[in-house]
């Protein structure tokens, strides 16, 4: 069974970083896109940043040039990099897979909880 452990959430202040991690476990797998998700109080889930096998990379424009999303291939993890974070950066963020098992399937994490205080 797939899964996928998340880390790194917390408090933090308005202009502070924060950093989460992905761990993606269950085998001998091929790992395709990855990203990150996330769900603030009272709204629908978005997507915060994804990135290819190749290292291609999308960003909600909300994001673009705060976070910084990369992956370790060899490990089969996902990371984001938040700086400057702002009160409506607070959400649940959850880590997604895209994953090959014979056939493509997709994966999410628990989700961490990133809290931007005023």
């Amino acid at each position: 069974q797939v899964n996928l452990v998340e880390s790194g959430g917390g408090l933090v202040q308005s202009g502070g970083s924060l950093n989460l991690s992905c761990i993606v476990s269950g085998g001998v797998i091929s790992i395709y896109g990855l990203g990150w998700y996330r769900q603030a109080p009272g709204k629908q889930r978005e997507l915060a940043a994804t990135i290819s096998r190749a290292g291609n990379t999308k960003f909600a424009d909300s994001v673009k040039g705060r976070f910084t999303i990369s992956r370790d291939n060899r490990e089969g993890s996902v990371f984001l990099q938040m700086k400057n974070l702002k009160p409506e950066d607070t959400a649940v963020y959850y880590c997604y897979a895209q994953i090959g098992l014979g056939a493509l399937t997709e994966h999410w994490g628990q989700g961490t909880l990133v809290n931007v205080s005023s």
